[in-house]
């Protein structure tokens, strides 16, 4: 099953990219040492040699492979190309396309490359481009959603769609916990992409206050609310927090650029002001307002009750699911 691994890694289990720099060195190494796939966050704009010190940095904290996550509609021309020189295991890819010359690059260059889908077309498109990996994103995903489909009812039409090939179906979104990896096993994925059990981590970057928060609400809510002015037509999945639940209403047609400045940040080493409003969530440098920050959280959330290293959680989605199949299937 999902356990014996996926890509040539010792389990199939996959850390989501989380933005804007959440996942860095240290919890992509945790991941990886404990032999699952860790993604590093690539920036949303150019930085090639602040993306090779991040490479550089993850290899100081792990000799296991790993790899990094780009965004497609923001500039990345240059960070794709350091991916590619620095040869990662593994690049992933989403919200736009990938098309097949840059899949053959990458697959020279020994990278192999994961697409994240939110629909059925979105999947055939990166069957033809000759992916290695498929992850299905269903509408249950916290942060930035890609389609409207539910997991459960997109994740069987694309396996079946790559079952003609040698593509690895990945599946995400409300996974948090050992019985959504077994779900997602009995639905056909070969493994699970989890982000929100990964930011309630020692090991993320995410502010102490947000891992908080993620332990304390238990409700979210898919809106378009949050930096519509970076990145429009992308609606995400939030935590339900009192300012969230004030706002909802946010006219249509305002944004986040004539809001007020409510903190600051650090973000891959360069200094931003954070306005209310903006799909900047609060890393680990973060001051200001964080109660009026938006707080991305997939629908799994409620059941997140504690802060675990890395690979604790690991060690108990293998564990548990291990006993689940056991005990529910082996008599089948």
């Amino acid at each position: 099953m999902g356990w014996r691994g996926i890509l040539g890694f010792e389990y199939g289990i996959v850390q989501a990219p989380l933005g804007p720099d959440i996942s860095g060195p240290e919890l992509v190494a945790a991941v990886a040492n404990a032999g699952a796939i860790g993604l590093l966050r690539a920036p949303d704009w150019e930085a090639p040699d602040h993306l090779r010190d991040l490479i550089q940095k993850t290899r100081t904290l792990t000799d296991k492979p790993f790899g990094v996550g780009m965004v497609l509609s923001f500039p990345h021309k240059e960070n794709l190309k350091v991916v590619l020189e620095e040869k990662v295991a593994i690049l992933q890819v989403y919200w736009g396309e990938f098309p097949k010359e840059l899949v053959s690059e990458a697959h020279l260059a020994g990278v192999k490359v994961i697409h994240q889908v939110g629909s059925f077309e979105e999947a055939k498109k990166a069957k033809c481009a000759g992916v290695d990996a498929i992850i299905v994103q269903g509408r249950e995903a916290g942060g930035h959603v890609i389609g409207q489909d539910g997991l459960i009812s997109l994740l069987p039409r694309v396996v079946d769609l790559v079952s003609d090939c040698d593509i690895t179906v990945i599946a995400a979104g409300g996974i948090v916990d050992a019985r959504g990896y077994v779900a997602a096993l009995i639905l056909g994925a070969h493994g699970v992409c989890l982000g929100t059990r990964f930011l309630a981590t020692h090991e993320s970057f995410a502010h102490p206050y947000y891992k908080q928060k993620l332990l304390e609400y238990n409700e979210t809510n898919y809106t378009n609310v949050f930096g519509r002015s970076r990145w429009p037509g992308a609606p995400h999945r939030v935590l339900r927090t009192p300012f969230y639940t004030e706002w909802r209403h946010f006219p249509d047609d305002e944004n986040e650029e004539n809001q007020p400045v409510i903190g600051h940040s650090v973000i891959h080493g360069v200094p931003k002001e954070i306005h209310r409003f903006a799909g900047t969530i609060p890393n680990a440098t973060t001051t200001g307002d964080l109660d009026c920050m938006v707080m991305y959280a997939g629908e799994g959330v409620g059941m997140i009750k504690e802060i675990l290293p890395a690979a604790e959680v690991l060690r108990k989605l293998i564990e548990e699911a291990q006993q689940i199949i056991q005990q529910k299937f082996s008599h089948v």
